[in-house]
């Protein structure tokens, strides 16, 4: 059982920045790829960048040059570093993570408003 706890969420102004930390228990997260996704009020959830064992990166276009995301295999943690945030970021974010199982987080707010 991997248990995910996100942080890092909150109210931010458009052309603002917020870093969102993705905890992982459990001693596989190395082999792991990690993914963070992202549900709009009445919208479905989509995915928005992802990193696999070996570091590799793919971003959703909305996202691409904005949003960074990296991980700390001897944390046991995916960050998401986004900047330029615009009003149509706003949403709930959702880490996952993809071994032999799958797991989800329970999600953090994230708002950007003026």
């Amino acid at each position: 059982q991997v248990q995910l706890v996100e942080s890092g969420g909150g109210l931010v102004q458009p052309g603002g920045s917020l870093r969102l930390s993705c905890a992982a228990s459990g001693s596989i997260f190395s082999s792991a790829t990690m993914g963070w996704y992202r549900q709009a009020p009445g919208k479905r959830r989509e995915f928005v960048a992802v990193i696999n064992t070996g570091g590799n990166t793919r971003y959703a276009d909305s996202v691409k040059g904005r949003f960074t995301i990296s991980r700390d295999n001897a944390k046991n943690t995916v960050t998401l570093q986004m900047n330029s945030l615009k009003p149509e970021d706003t949403a709930v974010y959702y880490c996952r993570f993809t071994a032999l199982s799958e797991y989800w987080g329970q999600g953090t707010q994230v708002t950007v408003s003026s």
